[in-house]
């Protein structure tokens, strides 16, 4: 059955693709959506580039008809643009504010659908405004093409238990050869890592890493990285991937505490030139995502490096950490300087000199278009908060011999354009699962302090 749908604002701003995605039905753009387009082209984000975007796209369109009487889509159906109806209004003033911009998108869908409203849907990615749409008796849906997976728990975790006979994992530690499909049927993927578990609860276990032909790998022992030891088999699955130089995109998520960044960075620094004692890259590069936790306070003063310091400080933290440990000792201790306003500050005077000779640096995922990056550790820290577009520019930076590895936690999302099912890294999670350039691993158990692994449970 032929349907109608007819888009909000928010749909055409999160996917400047979406008239493609909607097969052989009829779109319809209100001409409302077009005002508010109108407004948000300024803008230099995210939202103003998809809505430039979406400009262009229609005024192509607009080559090969009118967009009044419908243009035929590439996909089979056909789009047109429509004023509001000419009906008296259905949404009386008191029970909706017929001024605002989402009731006149919903009055439209409301009045449209009259003549078949079995086939006519409203679809917005506004979970406000398809709740008053089913109080209203209006269909209307979200955009789900953006959606990695439809189900959360769904989603690919990296790491699987498997339960194998006393006899092969014997076999495996004794250098045996193992396929991954001796021991089951289902569908795994390249870099997989395994926990083989026998019936015998009193027998031993085995760590593995999947090849691309399904040959289990036993994993490298990482006692001691950069002063980091592992503490429980995810992150000795994390250190597998992030110290394997073939692999060349690592995603790692969990929840607050479980050590994601803190593993990325001894990683990247124990295979730095100069440095590092599996000299690998000859610098390493941070960043993240600018997005604040709850009220922004607005422009902050100085340098681009003064600005982007509040951002960074969970890195330098996690620098300054290891840089200082037991295992860097030789490095120098942090000191503390007086800043312009006479407090005190701390100051790593190797990791300052690090950065001056170029082997770290701390960049603006802003100013990253346009570049080239070879033989670098580029490690992205709160990567929940990229878009799909932002996650595909910095990707693409990547130059010979760079290695990018990505963590977040998908629970704890700051950018409101995105949500777990649609943001960057969970796209790059189920991806490139399929491919022996890249590995993933969910890291469950927090070892920050027993009060951050308690709040990440229960609150």
């Amino acid at each position: 059955m032929r349907k109608t749908y007819i888009l909000d604002t928010n749909v055409l701003l999160s996917d400047p693709s979406c008239l493609n995605n909607f097969k052989d039905n009829d779109l319809i753009i209100p001409m409302v959506v077009l005002e508010e387009l109108d407004r948000h082209k300024s803008r230099s984000d995210e939202v103003g580039r998809n809505c430039r975007e979406v400009t262009r796209i229609l005024d192509e369109l607009t080559k090969k008809g009118s967009l009044k009487d419908g243009v035929a889509l590439p996909s089979g159906g056909s789009l047109r643009v429509i004023t509001a109806p000419e009906k008296k209004k259905s949404i009386k003033k008191e029970t909706l504010d017929s001024a605002a911009v989402d009731n006149m998108i919903i009055n439209f869908a409301m009045e449209f659908g009259k003549s078949m409203p079995d086939k006519v849907f409203l679809v917005s990615k506004d979970i406000n405004v398809r709740v008053k749409c089913s109080s209203l008796g209006i269909q209307a849906q979200d955009y789900l093409s953006l959606r990695a997976t439809d189900n959360f728990d769904s989603l690919y975790a990296g790491v699987k238990v498997l339960t194998a006979p006393n006899e092969m994992i014997s076999n495996f530690y004794q250098g045996s050869a193992l396929n991954v499909k001796d021991i089951t049927n289902d569908q795994t993927y390249p870099n997989q890592l395994f926990v083989l578990k026998s019936p015998d609860a009193n027998f031993a276990s085995a760590l593995c890493r999947a090849s691309r032909d399904g040959s289990l790998l036993p994993l490298q022992k990482f006692e001691n990285v950069f002063g980091v030891k592992p503490r429980n088999k995810e992150q000795n699955f994390s250190l597998d991937l992030l110290m394997n130089p073939a692999i060349k995109l690592v995603t790692l998520t969990g929840r607050a505490g479980c050590g994601k960044t803190l593993l990325a960075i001894a990683a990247g620094l124990a295979q730095l030139d100069s440095i590092g004692t599996q000299p690998t890259y000859q610098k390493l590069i941070v960043s993240r995502p600018i997005h604040p936790v709850g009220k922004d306070i607005g422009f902050l003063p100085g340098t681009l490096a003064e600005k982007m310091e509040p951002w960074v400080a969970p890195v330098r933290d996690n620098l300054e950490f290891l840089l200082n440990s037991s295992s860097g000792k030789k490095f120098g201790k942090s000191r503390i300087k007086k800043n312009d306003d006479g407090q005190n500050s701390f100051n790593d005077p190797y990791l300052d000199l690090m950065q001056q000779k170029g082997l770290i640096e701390i960049e603006a995922i802003t100013y990253i278009r346009g570049r080239s990056i070879p033989n670098a550790f580029i490690i992205i820290d709160e990567a929940q908060n990229l878009t799909m577009h932002e996650l595909k520019t910095i990707i693409t930076r990547a130059g010979d011999n760079t290695k990018i590895v990505l963590t977040g936690d998908l629970e704890q999302i700051d950018n409101v354009h995105v949500d777990s099912f649609t943001n960057g890294l969970t796209h790059a999670i189920e991806k490139f699962k399929e491919f022996d350039l890249s590995g993933h691993v969910t890291l469950l158990k927090g070892e920050r302090s027993d009060l951050a692994t308690l709040a990440s449970k229960i609150l």
